[in-house]
C-alpha cells in the first residue's frame, strides 16, 4: 500500500505535509497541475511523468479553465511559415540518448531491446556524424569516459564533423571544425518556444559582417548541395536574405496584420494575442465527447493503457527496468534502495545553474567568477565525511571522477548531492575533471521506454581531496 507513511520515509517528507497537499489538490476548483521536463530524467521515469498526469486526470481537472491535462502547458503559435524541408527518405529512427550504442552495435540494436522505429533492427552502424549547434557529442551526453573511448576509434565512427562558433568539449573532437556565424553576423527570425497566450516573431538582423573565415549554415549546406548535383533543388536559386523575403511574404497572406518587410525589421518584433483568449487542452472533448473523441484505442481518456501492456509483454528488458500499462511505483536503478548504495551512498541530482544555458556561456569567464561551479551537499553528510563548505572534493563513481569545491548548505537534502549541469568538460591526463562537469558521472543506460536520459538518477560517494 502506498501509504503517506510510506512515502515519508523515502521522500523525507513528514507524512502530515503529504496528506495536506493531497487534501488541496482534491478540494480546489479549479486545480492547475503540471510539470517541468524534470521528473522523467531518471530511471524509470516515464512513469513518474504517468503519474503526475493522472492527478489531473483523477480529480477531473482536464478540458476547463485553470485547469490541466497534467502534461506540460501550451502555447499559442502565430502562422509564420518555416523554411521548408525535404522528406528524408530513410523513415528509421533511434533515441538520441542512443546514439553512442548505434556507432558501438548498431547492428545489434532492435525494437523490442533498444526502441528502434520504422525497421525490426538496424541494419549498419553509425559511421559519420554531423553535429551543428550542439554541444551533445561530449559535454551535454552521459558517461563522458565511454562516450571518449567509443570516439578513439576511427575504425567505428570514422567521420565527425562539427558546426560551431565557439571551441567546446565536442568541437574537439571533430575530424572536421567549420567555424559558424552568431546570431550577430546574419539575419534570420526567431520564433517563439512557448509564450502562453501571446506568440511573437523577432527579427533579428546582422549586426556585423562574419568575421575570419566563418559562413552561416546556410552557405555551408548550399554548397555542399551544389557539389552533390542538387544546387538548384535545395537554394531555388534565394540568398539566405531572399529566403527570408519570400518566406515574410507567404507569412503576410496568412497573417494580413503583419507589417511590411522594411517595417518589421525597423520595430525588430510582433507579437499576437491568441484571438481565442486562451487555449484549454481538451475543452471540445469535455463539452462533448462523443463527437469529439480522442486519438487513443476507445476515444476517451485511458489510465490503464492496452498500447502499453503489448509492449510489457514483448520487449526484453532488464530486471529492474518497469514498463506498466498503469503508472506503477518502481525506483530504477541507481535510486534510494539500491545495494549500490553500499559503495555509493550519495543520491546525485543534476539542475540548471543561472550562469549558463545547458552548456551555453559555459566558457564566459565573468559569469564563472561570479557564480562557480560547486557541489551541494548537506551539513549531515558533509560532516561525516570531515568536509567543510569551499574544501576540494572527490565526486566518483565507478564511471569517473570529477574535482571540484563544496557548496555546504542544509538547502539540499541528506543522503542528495547536487552538481549543476553545463560545466565546459576539462580533464587531466588520468580523465579527473576539474570543470565539475556532471556527465562524467552520469550513466549511458536508457530509460526503459523512452530509451531516454536518466540524468538525475546517479549514485556516487564524496570525500575531501
Amino acid at each position: 500500500p502506498k501509504t503517506p507513511e510510506w512515502a515519508a520515509q523515502i521522500t523525507g517528507i513528514p507524512a502530515a505535509r503529504i496528506v495536506k497537499l493531497a487534501r488541496e489538490i482534491a478540494g480546489a476548483k479549479p486545480a492547475y497541475i503540471t510539470q517541468g521536463w524534470g521528473p522523467q530524467r531518471r530511471s524509470n521515469g516515464e512513469l513518474a511523468s504517468r503519474a503526475i498526469a493522472m492527478l489531473a486526470i483523477l480529480t477531473g481537472n482536464v478540458g476547463i479553465n485553470g485547469g490541466n491535462t497534467g502534461a506540460r502547458e501550451g502555447s499559442y503559435s502565430i502562422p509564420f511559415v518555416r523554411m521548408p524541408t525535404l522528406t528524408n527518405p530513410v523513415t528509421t529512427s533511434i533515441s538520441m540518448f542512443m546514439w553512442t550504442d548505434a556507432i558501438l552495435r548498431g547492428p545489434e540494436m532492435t525494437a523490442t531491446r533498444d526502441g528502434v522505429r520504422g525497421k525490426d533492427k538496424l541494419d549498419v552502424p553509425i559511421k559519420m556524424v554531423w553535429n551543428y549547434a550542439g554541444n551533445c557529442l561530449v559535454n551535454q551526453h552521459s558517461e563522458i569516459n565511454r562516450t571518449h573511448k567509443i570516439l578513439q576509434d576511427d575504425k567505428k565512427c570514422e567521420m565527425i564533423v562539427v558546426i560551431d562558433n565557439h571551441m567546446t568539449a565536442s568541437a574537439k573532437y571533430a575530424d572536421i571544425l567549420l567555424p559558424d556565424c552568431t546570431a550577430s553576423e546574419q539575419m534570420d527570425f526567431c520564433m517563439d518556444a512557448s509564450a502562453g497566450n501571446m506568440a511573437y516573431v523577432i527579427f533579428a538582423d546582422q549586426a556585423i559582417k562574419p568575421r575570419f573565415e566563418s559562413r552561416n549554415i546556410y552557405e555551408m549546406t548550399s554548397e555542399i548541395a551544389k557539389r552533390m548535383g542538387v544546387g538548384e533543388k535545395f537554394t531555388e536559386n534565394r540568398t539566405q536574405e531572399e529566403w527570408l523575403r519570400h518566406l515574410y511574404e507567404q507569412s503576410r497572406q496568412n497573417l494580413p496584420e503583419l507589417p511590411t518587410f522594411e517595417e518589421f525589421r525597423a520595430q525588430g518584433i510582433f507579437k499576437k494575442r491568441d484571438p481565442q483568449g486562451h487555449h484549454v487542452a481538451y475543452r471540445e472533448f469535455r463539452a462533448d465527447p462523443l463527437n469529439n473523441p480522442l486519438t487513443t484505442p476507445s476515444g476517451k481518456i485511458e489510465i490503464y493503457s492496452s498500447q502499453l501492456a503489448e509492449i510489457k509483454a514483448t520487449w526484453e528488458l532488464a530486471a529492474d527496468d518497469v514498463i506498466d500499462p498503469l503508472p506503477i511505483y518502481s525506483a530504477g536503478f541507481e535510486s534510494y534502495g539500491d545495494p549500490a548504495m553500499d559503495k555509493y551512498p550519495l543520491q546525485m541530482t543534476g539542475f540548471h545553474y543561472k550562469a549558463r544555458t545547458h552548456s551555453t556561456y559555459g566558457n564566459v569567464d565573468v559569469l564563472k567568477a561570479a557564480c562557480p561551479q560547486e557541489i551541494w551537499i548537506n551539513p549531515v553528510d558533509a560532516k561525516k565525511r570531515g568536509i567543510k563548505h569551499g574544501d576540494l572534493v572527490r565526486i566518483y563513481n565507478d564511471r569517473g571522477e570529477v574535482r571540484i569545491n563544496a557548496k555546504v548548505t542544509p538547502r539540499i537534502l541528506p543522503g542528495v548531492v547536487g552538481l549543476s549541469e553545463g560545466a565546459w568538460y576539462n580533464p587531466d591526463s588520468n580523465r579527473i575533471d576539474h570543470a565539475g562537469c556532471i556527465n562524467v558521472l552520469t550513466t549511458q543506460r536508457p530509460s526503459p521506454l523512452a530509451k531516454g536520459n536518466p540524468s538525475h538518477s546517479n549514485l556516487v560517494e564524496v570525500v575531501k581531496a
